[in-house]
C-alpha cells in the first residue's frame, strides 16, 4: 500500500478530532474558493469545484458554508486570495516527500514548511527534486460492506477505470484524471456511492520503513498535514500496518500520560 493511501488511513481514524479543530473544514473552504476563483462557481461545469464540493459535503459541511465559499472564489463576496505553492523534499530513508499548499502569505508558509522539515533533521529541496517520482491518477473508493468483488471489477471495466485493488476495508478504483469524472459519475449513476473521490499523486515506487524512520516519518507526515495552508501531502514511504498501530499507540499512551498543563 501506498504511503498516501495508508497515511487515507490514519488519518480517517483521527479525522474525528480534526473536524472539532476546524482543520477539515478549514482546508476545504480554502479548495472551494481557490476551485471557484480558477474555474467559475457552477459545480458541473467546473470538475475541480465539484470534487471539492463533493469532499465538503461528505465532511458535513452545511450548505451555507460552502456557498459562502464558492462566491468567495467568484468574487460576489469580499475574500482572500490564495496561491497555490508545491514544495519538495526527502525523508528518512531517503523518502521523497510532495507537500500541496493554499497560501495568501507565501514567506509565511515556506519559512513555516521549512521549520517542520528542518525539525524532523531534513531539508526542502527545489522545485521538481522529487515531483518526477509519482504520477497524477484519480481515485474512487467505496465500502466494501456496500460492494461485492465482482460487482466492483464489472463496474470498473464498464466506466472504463484504469483498475482497482482490494484496499482493506474499501475497494479503491483509479483512474487516469481526464477520465476521472467519467468513471466517478458511472459509479454514481449505477448506484454505487462512493466514499471519496479525488485526483491524487501516486508515487511510482516504494521505500519499506523500519524503526526509528518509520516513526520520523510518521511524525514529519503528520505535522505537515496539520498545517492549515497544506491541502495534501504525498510520500513514497510503506510501513507495516501493525508498525503503524504500535507507533500510534505508543503515541496516544504518552499523550494521556503527559501531566495536564497548569
Amino acid at each position: 500500500m501506498s504511503g498516501h493511501s495508508k497515511w487515507s488511513t490514519i488519518k480517517h481514524k483521527k479525522g474525528a478530532a480534526d473536524a472539532k479543530r476546524g482543520k477539515i473544514f478549514t482546508k476545504l473552504i480554502k479548495e472551494i474558493t481557490v476551485a471557484a476563483r480558477m474555474g467559475g462557481g457552477d459545480i458541473d461545469g467546473n470538475p475541480r469545484l465539484r470534487t471539492a464540493v463533493d469532499k465538503a459535503r461528505g465532511a458535513n459541511m452545511p450548505k451555507d458554508t460552502i456557498d459562502r465559499a464558492i462566491k468567495k472564489g467568484t468574487g460576489e463576496l469580499e475574500g482572500v486570495n490564495y496561491d497555490e505553492v508545491v514544495y519538495e523534499g526527502y525523508g528518512p530513508g531517503g523518502v521523497a516527500v510532495l507537500v500541496e499548499t493554499l497560501t495568501d502569505n507565501k514567506n509565511r508558509t515556506v519559512a513555516e514548511i521549512k521549520h517542520i522539515f528542518s525539525k524532523a533533521g531534513f531539508s526542502l529541496g527545489k522545485p521538481g527534486t522529487v515531483a518526477f517520482k509519482f504520477d497524477k491518477k484519480g481515485q474512487i473508493r467505496f465500502e466494501k460492506e456496500n460492494i461485492d468483488e465482482d460487482q466492483i471489477m464489472e463496474a470498473a471495466m464498464e466506466a472504463g477505470a484504469d483498475d482497482y485493488e482490494d484496499d482493506g476495508d474499501t475497494w479503491l478504483v483509479t483512474t487516469d484524471p481526464a477520465d476521472f469524472d467519467g468513471v466517478r459519475d458511472a459509479f454514481v449513476n449505477g448506484g454505487l456511492e462512493p466514499v471519496l473521490a479525488e485526483i491524487t499523486m501516486i508515487p511510482q515506487n516504494t521505500i519499506q520503513l523500519e524503526g526509528r524512520d518509520a516513526e520520523v516519518m510518521l511524525r514529519l507526515y503528520g505535522k505537515l498535514d496539520d498545517h492549515e495552508d497544506v491541502q495534501n501531502v504525498y510520500a513514497d514511504f510503506d510501513i507495516a500496518d501493525a508498525l503503524i498501530e504500535e507507533i500510534l499507540g505508543r503515541w496516544q499512551t504518552a499523550q494521556r500520560e503527559r501531566p495536564p498543563p497548569r
